[in-house]
């Protein structure tokens, strides 16, 4: 027995599985240790190397998916390898009596993880069969849940892509979706959107929870961004809870159902990715809804409550700047 192989080989298995199981199975726990280290610096790598271009940023979540994908069969493949380097006795040539190489050892794990049987091969005595088999076991369990996490992943990359298209389509800017909205007294039929809304954005709060990789599918296109069109949303909610009039504000537990739908968003990335931006983001115009006459606060007194809301606003400039986008109407300022 050659202890150093055995015990690089048992480093690299434990590694394998418990990033393995943490990152697809514990829906609380986020990614694995090493799969966040393979999404945190893939993400700075390619946001350094294109200049945060949108076409090169849009391929971060599938090659971070691949990275990982492969870091994990890459630990198995070499960590089964190295076990099976720790005794030379430890495998059969069915084809000559000659020593078996790295490279036969290397074959045969490859071709027992991914469950085509021994090859040439066969294990030599009972622990070592015992270890054949869990490596096939292995294999197994390590194909079955990469296609679940694969399918799960791409269908929460949907829902989340089509929860910002449902807030695009309100509108573009708080001020489109106010003034699309207002009937001459109140906002009709805005409570129905916002309750939709926020359940939707509470599983995507999960999804993100259970799949931190979700943060890195970026999209070029604004109107599919999470990030962008999340910051819409709860900039119209300020400005309805503390911009509009009192009396023609729409019912007060829909804004607060909905403002806690984007905290608990905010907080669960600001877990993992989003640090809070060291400066206020813009305020809200509220010329816009006078000129289409909606009645409005004064400008003090909203300045005044936009103080007291200032670091869940950072906080959103931080999310919008983690995705590599502008504040949205920050062009305008």
């Amino acid at each position: 027995m050659n202890p150093v192989p055995l015990a690089v080989g048992a480093l690299l298995l434990v590694l394998a599985i418990i990033d393995i199981l943490w990152t697809t199975l514990w829906v609380e726990g986020g990614a694995g240790p090493l799969t966040s280290l393979v999404m945190s610096s893939t993400w700075k790598t390619l946001k350094t190397v294109s200049g945060e271009r949108p076409r090169v940023l849009s391929l971060s979540g599938p090659l971070i998916l691949v990275l990982g994908l492969i870091m994990w069969i890459a630990l198995l493949w070499a960590g089964w390898t190295f076990l099976f380097a720790g005794s030379e006795g430890s495998l059969i040539d069915t084809r000559s009596t000659g020593p078996i190489s790295w490279t036969e050892r290397f074959y045969f794990v490859g071709y027992t993880v991914f469950t085509m049987g021994n090859g040439d091969f066969t294990p030599n005595g009972g622990i070592w069969q015992v270890a054949t088999a869990l490596m096939t076991a292995s294999g197994m369990l390590f194909v079955t849940l990469s296609v679940t996490y694969v399918l799960n992943v791409l269908s929460a990359v949907t829902q989340k892509r089509s929860l910002a298209s449902g807030i695009n389509g309100l509108g573009a800017h708080p001020s489109e979706i106010l003034e699309t909205s207002w009937n001459g007294d109140g906002f009709q039929g805005l409570e129905l959107p916002l309750n939709t809304i926020a359940s939707q954005l509470d599983t995507l709060t999960a999804n993100h929870k259970a799949y931190p990789i979700l943060h890195y599918f970026f999209t070029p296109q604004t109107s599919q961004a999470p990030t962008t069109n999340i910051t819409i949303l709860d900039e119209t909610l300020t400005v309805l809870q503390f911009g509009v009039a009192p009396e023609h504000r729409p019912g007060e537990p829909a804004i607060r159902q909905a403002r806690s739908s984007v905290q608990n968003y905010l907080d669960t990335l600001g877990q993992a990715f989003v640090e809070p931006a060291s400066r206020p983001p813009p305020a809200p115009d509220l010329e816009h809804l006078r000129n289409d006459g909606i009645p409005t606060v004064p400008d003090e007194t909203f300045t005044a409550s936009l103080q007291e809301i200032d670091a869940r606003r950072r906080h959103l400039l931080g999310l919008v700047e983690s995705d590599a986008r502008r504040w949205p109407g920050a062009d305008n300022h």
